[in-house]
């Protein structure tokens, strides 16, 4: 008998998480549970959601890479006029969910968002492969075309371009960083009665740490 959406499910055991457990600075850790995702060779381990609201409350989220994060925030790289940038823009919050199926593991995370510097957009775009620069230039994202033979013979164009020339970071793209208010860490566990530990910023940048109900 094929099972129905509804009689999907699964139980978690792997592991659990206690406030005993867990760093008091949640960037350490972050970086505790983003450096186990990679040791379990998850595919693309950095990849988001990245949830935004417009003035109005109309929400959109969609996935992205996560490609820097310290103390300061998460960032990662986008065009400014794409609509998530424009968003961000109008309402300069936003929301982050990791997912990590094969450790039943999520990361939540809430805050306000700001550029970054030209300097460090700089060093990671010249960082990037030259398709990859190319592809900056190449698409107005979030934009309707006519079709992709458009976006390819821009592509082409450009490698003709630049061929033997450097190519330049467009100043409609660069990175944008999210500065945590809340860091959730979230451990699946059996009969859903998940661990739910949640980190708030307080006014002086330390950080309470709190057990949500599953």
């Amino acid at each position: 008998m094929d099972k129905t959406i509804a009689d999907l499910r699964q139980d978690y055991t792997l592991q659990g998480l206690s406030e005993t457990e867990v760093n008091s600075n949640p960037f350490v850790q972050f970086k505790e549970w983003f450096d186990q995702a990679l040791s379990a060779d998850i595919l693309e381990p950095n990849a988001m959601t990245v949830a935004t609201t417009t003035t109005d409350g109309k929400p959109s989220a969609r996935m992205v890479l996560l490609k820097d994060f310290d103390d300061r925030g998460f960032v990662f790289y986008t065009n400014y006029n794409s609509q998530k940038a424009q968003e961000l823009a109008e309402n300069p919050q936003a929301a982050l969910v990791f997912w990590w199926a094969e450790l039943q593991r999520q990361i939540r995370i809430c805050g306000r968002v700001e550029r970054i510097s030209d300097a460090e957009s700089d060093q990671y775009f010249y960082s990037r492969p030259f398709n990859s620069r190319l592809g900056a230039w190449a698409s107005n994202q979030s934009e309707v075309i006519e079709n992709r033979e458009v976006l390819e013979q821009h592509l082409e164009e450009l490698k003709a371009k630049y061929q033997d020339r450097e190519v330049p970071r467009p100043s409609h793209w660069g990175g944008i960083r999210v500065i945590p208010a809340e860091i959730e860490f979230w451990q699946g566990r059996s009969s859903r009665l998940h661990d739910r530990l949640i980190y708030t910023r307080n006014e002086d940048d330390s950080w309470k740490i709190q057990r949500l109900s599953p």
